[in-house]
């Protein structure tokens, strides 16, 4: 898929060398065709490692998409530079008189607070409720699926005994759901997060269903039954490098840490990782993209939100 971006955001040249199709601002105006709008709060320290995560899902389709890049007004990144937010991010302030195809929230290191000590959480409550009338589909990532959830339907989180952090199997729970075509009936996907949604809390909920589970990591993939409203519990975006990077800065702090699951060869952690999630990770994402924003949304992008989707 030709994505759209900035001629010189720093993931384009990445992708570029994975030999990713990344189209620039000057191509894609030459083309008669309406992109779809993708918004991404991106509420992750790294900023631009999730960037290029991402943006190397979304190309996945023959779909044109145009991304614009969001972070909080009410919080100054300390791991981003303000010269690379100054130049390819904006607020919601600059853009909630808009409509969009769909919408990305990440994760965040916030887990272990509670939703309403977390600095930015007012501004949040407000883009989860514009999303309602003003996205067509928005796909919430691991806090950002915990916080969801939350604000939502009241499902809560809850803290885990243990960390999850790892590589797990997880099932297929609706084989006929569009979002899982073409999945394994098993498939793997990284996790790294201390808290979890309970299961019950979902199953006893009248407007979500649960489609995808772990033994040993929980609820995975949960979706509202009006479909706009998506909730992944780990990091299917994840780089093969990103789960040792962590694993890694948490042992240099000090922290009581094990090895992630799954994940380093004969669990020795001086083994090169292999990424074994690529291909459930493409197939999340152009599925979100094909069948629950671009097959539904509206072709004038103006009308988003004006009726809702069947179930």
């Amino acid at each position: 898929m030709p994505i759209k971006v900035y001629n010189n955001l720093p993931a384009k040249q990445i992708l570029l060398q994975e030999n990713i199709f990344v189209m620039d601002e000057d191509r894609a105006l030459s083309q008669d065709i309406r992109p779809l709008q993708i918004a991404i709060l991106n509420l992750m320290p790294l900023k631009q490692a999730t960037e290029t995560q991402l943006l190397r899902l979304l190309s996945n389709t023959p779909l044109q998409v145009e991304i614009t890049l969001l972070h909080p007004q009410t919080y100054k990144s300390k791991n981003t530079s303000q010269e690379h937010l100054i130049s390819f991010y904006t607020t919601f302030n600059e853009i909630k008189h808009k409509k969009f195809d769909g919408m990305i929230i990440t994760g965040a290191p916030v887990e272990q607070m509670e939703f309403e000590e977390v600095g930015y959480y007012n501004e949040l409550k407000d883009i989860m409720e514009w999303t309602k009338t003003n996205v067509t589909s928005t796909f919430h990532i691991c806090w950002g699926a915990q916080v969801g959830l939350y604000y939502h339907y009241g499902i809560n989180k809850h803290v885990l005994p243990k960390k999850v952090f790892g590589v797990y199997e997880h099932n297929v729970m609706k084989p006929n759901c569009k979002l899982l075509r073409g999945f394994d009936d098993a498939f793997l996907a990284p996790h790294s997060r201390h808290t979890g949604i309970s299961r019950q809390d979902i199953i006893n909920h009248p407007d979500v269903e649960l489609l995808s589970e772990s033994r040993e990591a929980g609820v995975y993939i949960v979706m509202s039954k009006d479909q706009k409203q998506i909730f992944v519990t780990g990091h299917s975006e994840y780089d093969p490098l990103t789960l040792k990077q962590e694993y890694f800065r948490d042992k240099e702090k000090g922290l009581n840490i094990d090895p992630p699951k799954n994940y380093f060869p004969y669990d020795d952690e001086n083994q090169y990782p292999k990424a074994s999630w690529r291909g459930h990770a493409h197939l999340i994402y152009s599925n979100w993209l094909n069948y629950y924003v671009y097959q539904q949304t509206p072709y004038l992008i103006g009308k988003v939100g004006e009726n809702k989707k069947s179930q």
